[in-house]
């Protein structure tokens, strides 16, 4: 069985409470990612996706002066290196996300996503 630490991607955006909306989604577009992890300092304050971006697109706020703090999905659920594919996979899918932020003592290592998970276990039969 595969850890997140073998799955996940390095490569993660983060931004300040106070980015728009607008300021992440071009991050992500130009990143090729599907989340960017809201930080204060080293804090995790939040995780904004892409849903929350077609959420706050449709509610017709201006993007460009939409915070993040008001969009994100606050306190994300997190999970360790050393956590197997599986147990992440239901994670995920038992909550209903797809992005999941990897920490350790606090540090963000990196991102992995339910498309990462299910390729390990397809990988692996």
């Amino acid at each position: 069985m595969a850890a997140l630490a073998e799955v996940m991607t390095t490569e993660v955006v983060t931004l300040e409470p106070d980015a728009s909306v607008s300021d992440a989604a071009r991050a992500m577009v130009a990143g090729g990612f599907g989340s960017v992890v809201v930080v204060q300092g080293r804090m995790i304050l939040g995780i904004l996706t892409e849903r929350d971006v077609l959420r706050a697109a449709a509610s017709e706020e201006d993007l460009r002066a939409a915070r993040l703090d008001k969009w994100m999905t606050p306190d994300p659920d997190t999970a360790i290196p050393g956590l197997d594919t599986e147990d992440a996979a239901a994670t995920m899918l038992s909550r209903g996300f797809r992005h999941l932020p990897v920490v350790d003592g606090g540090d963000l290592l990196g991102m992995v996503s339910l498309r990462d998970v299910l390729s390990a276990r397809i990988a692996r039969r």
